[in-house]
């Protein structure tokens, strides 16, 4: 019971994250997976994998949710969505083959380094610059597989990648945001599978496991972020953004101190 509490309270936070700042609730689903996943004793050579892997599975729900209601508010660019999709799906599920090869120690790693890369963007609201328009076929194509692949080793919805992206193109903000809710779902679909059929052959996972994807605790993720996003939706056109992200960026360093602590 106190661990499905705590994938509750997972599930709560990157509901409303995802749909309040486009950034992927992953990044905070992955850590609270990991720390509590160790406490329940499960293989340490497969703790990041199973974290990542479970953390996209939930991508997959709450990206559909949050997706919804940008729709309804008529921020989801899906001429965008339709150039880019092909790309994401490739690169995510690509992804899933490289980090069934790595270690957790060197998924983690790279999972620390990223949290901090978030962190100080979110911190200084640091901005991609307008500097073009959106790329040809093959442009959207490349930058789709590295958001893709990207995304699907440190287990978010593409948010954090796809969002700059956007700006940096003469996109909206909340277009982006908007957007971005859209791209999750096949990067989630794509990674999804990748993490299930790379899990499949791997010896004494947790039961309940489908690949590296752990299900009660897909169960409990998925009922409170769905539940939750379309109040960070609202909240994303309501709030001062700016203030959000700042307390976001301290309570990422906080995470991610602790995992350097911890890997130590």
């Amino acid at each position: 019971m106190d661990f499905a509490l705590f994938y509750l309270a997972a599930g709560s936070i990157a509901g409303f994250l995802a749909g309040l700042l486009g950034v992927g609730g992953g990044i905070v689903i992955v850590p609270i997976l990991l720390f509590v996943f160790a406490a329940q004793h499960f293989p340490a050579d497969q703790l990041m994998h199973i974290a990542v892997g479970t953390s996209l599975a939930s991508v997959l729900f709450t990206s559909l949710v949050s997706l919804r209601t940008h729709h309804n508010r008529g921020a989801v660019k899906w001429d965008i969505v339709k150039r880019i999709t092909p790309g994401i799906l490739l690169g995510a599920f690509a992804a899933t083959f490289l980090a069934a090869k790595l270690s957790t120690v060197l998924l983690r790693d790279f999972f620390i380094v990223f949290i901090f890369y978030v962190a100080t963007r979110q911190l200084f609201n640091i901005q991609s610059k307008v500097s073009r328009s959106i790329p040809g076929g093959a442009g959207m194509f490349a930058a789709g597989g590295v958001i893709g692949a990207f995304s699907s080793l440190v287990g978010i919805g593409g948010g954090t990648l796809s969002v700059p992206f956007m700006t940096r193109c003469h996109i909206k903000l909340h277009d982006a945001i908007g957007t971005s809710a859209a791209l999750g779902f096949p990067l989630a679909l794509a990674g999804t599978l990748g993490y299930v059929l790379n899990g499949l052959a791997v010896r004494d996972l947790p039961c309940g496991s489908l690949g590296f994807v752990y299900l009660p605790a897909l169960a409990g993720l998925v009922v409170a972020s769905m539940l939750v996003a379309p109040y960070g939706v609202r909240a994303a056109h309501a709030l001062p953004v700016s203030t959000l992200k700042k307390v976001f960026a301290l309570f990422l360093y906080a995470i991610g101190i602790k995992l350097l602590f911890s890997a130590v």
